[in-house]
This record gives C-alpha cells, structure tokens and sequence, in this order.
C-alpha cells in the first residue's frame, strides 16, 4: 500500500511568498491528505491567497490563530501543534512541516515518499535546497544526516517517538528534532537528487545578514555545540561573504552567550550526543584534507602522467 501524507504549515504574514508554496503543492503529482496551513495572526493577506487555493480542493484548511505581536521559533511550534491537531486523528504514515517561503517540482513530495518506502528506519527526511545563489550543501559543510528545517518530513512514528518539536524561543527546533531523532536510533537524511528553494534568505527576516551571523553563532552556543567546531566553523565562513565579518560575527555570537554564562536549550545527553557527532565529522574533514594534500605531492613528486 503506498504511503500517505500530511503537511503542516505555519504561517505567519507570508503574503509575499506564500503563492509560490501553494502553487507548488497543488501541481504535486502525490497530494496530500490534508495539508493544513496555520495563520498565526497574519495581517498582509496570507488568508485571503490561501482561501483563494481552498476552493474545489477540500484537502485544504485553512485555520486562523489570534493576531499577536512577538514573533519567534517557539510561537511557530505552537502553530504546528495546532495543525497536528487538526490532523491526529486521519491515517497516515508521513507528517511534513513546510515552510510557507519555499517551492519545488510537481514530483518532489512523490521522491520524498519512495525514500520512506525503501528504507523503514528512516525517520526524518528532506532535500538540499538552494537560496539565491547559495546551494544548502555545496557551499556549506552541511551535514547530509541534517534535513533542513524549512522542508521536514517525519514517518509519524518517528515524529511521535521524538514528542515532537520542543517551542525553543530562540530557534534551533528543526536542529533539535533532527537530531533527537538520530539520537533515538532512527536515520535522518537530506537527499541531494531533488532541492527546493528557499526565497527568503534565512535569519533575515527581522534585521541585517551580519545580525543573522550572530544570531547563529549564539543558537550553536545554547544548543550545545563544541567550541572546536564553532572554530572550525567561523573560519569557514571566512571565506564566505560577507567574509571576515561573518566569520567574526558568528563566533562573537557563541562567545557572547558563552561568556555569559547563558542556559543551554537540549538536555545533557542531546548535547553529549552532538558533540560526539561533531568530533567525529570534524576528524573525517580534517584527515580527508590531509589525504588530499598528501595526494597532491605525491602527484608532483612523481610527474604529470601519474
């Protein structure tokens, strides 16, 4: 029997992009059961661009939350959850959370699902995506075993297994779903055969991309990250624009928090979990480089017909 799903969206004043999110779900050739999208208090005309998709598609709901002033991650978990609601009591085997920013091809959930059917101990899935003229995995030292959070799609024993998204105010929940998920035994993956795009650029949406860099730096400090990895990571970003300021922006960021003394968001034990995992990717990173360079002497000392 083939799988089916469920998608979740929350969404919050996305009039500007929201469109291109409708159109790619409703060309998809797999539908989804239910697609619930969760305006969470919007006021610049997300209601009326999804209402204008609900009609001769009953598969479609649209729920409205009370209008509020904050914004941050822990309100969006609160979204998802109203539209898991929504959907807890329909039979199906597969619960994505999709942002309302992004678009894919007709086949892209249909890729999806036939990964889920192949391999039984998958737990969380998604694609690389690409954002302007970043790609999410090429120009990154992104982890393939890291789904990105703006496309998730869990197996729903997985989703319950893990309880969840935890409402962290400051972000990392998609991170911590993730990695919870791994943590507990299930494997996660970010396929590269497919991408989506991401139109607005991540971390931007209240403030400068430098701010974003911070931002991040401070979201790796209280999920738990090792200070190794930050190092490694921020010199990374050196070499990426904004160069020298990103780089230092981003390691500010989790000095900042360190310095501070600020309460880590996962437990221990997800922390000890991360940590391990960094440690482990850090050391295959480095000996690759060295084999690589060793590679290129060697092929010097030994001529050009080698």
């Amino acid at each position: 029997m083939a799988l089916e799903y469920v998608l979740i969206t929350p969404a919050r004043n996305e009039a500007e992009f929201i469109e291109l999110t409708l159109r790619s779900v409703v060309a998809q050739t797999v539908l989804p059961k239910r697609w619930v999208i969760v305006s969470d208090g919007s006021t610049d005309g997300t209601d009326e661009l999804v209402e204008k998709y609900q009609k001769g598609r009953p598969w479609l709901e649209l729920v409205r939350l009370p209008e509020r002033k904050e914004r941050d991650f822990a309100a969006k978990v609160n979204a998802f959850e109203v539209g898991y609601g929504r959907v807890k009591n329909l039979d199906f085997d597969i619960v994505g959370n999709v942002d309302a920013d992004v678009s894919f091809a007709a086949d892209y959930f249909e890729y999806i699902l036939t990964q889920f059917e192949g391999n039984k101990c998958l737990g969380v899935a998604g694609t690389h995506y690409i954002e302007g003229n970043f790609h999410s995995y090429k120009d990154s030292y992104i982890n393939v075993y890291h789904v990105n959070g703006q496309v998730q799609m869990f197996r729903r024993s997985c989703y319950e297994d893990i309880g969840g998204y935890v409402p962290i105010k400051g972000g990392g929940i998609d991170w911590v779903a993730v990695t919870t998920a791994r943590m507990r035994g299930w494997e996660t993956y970010s396929f590269g055969e497919r991408i989506f795009n991401h139109h607005r650029k991540m971390g931007t949406a209240g403030g400068s991309e430098i701010k974003a860099r911070f931002h991040y730096g401070k979201k790796d400090y209280f999920l738990g990250g090792h200070p190794l990895w930050q190092l490694f990571r921020s010199a990374f970003q050196l070499t990426k624009k904004p160069y020298v300021v990103g780089g230092l922006a981003l390691m500010s960021g989790y000095m900042w928090y360190w310095v501070s003394g600020q309460e880590r968001a996962v437990s221990p034990q997800l922390m000890a979990f991360h940590r391990q995992e960094q440690m482990t990717r850090l050391r295959g990173l480095v000996s690759g480089r060295l084999g690589f360079r060793r590679h290129r002497s060697s092929a010097r000392a030994q001529g050009p017909n080698l």
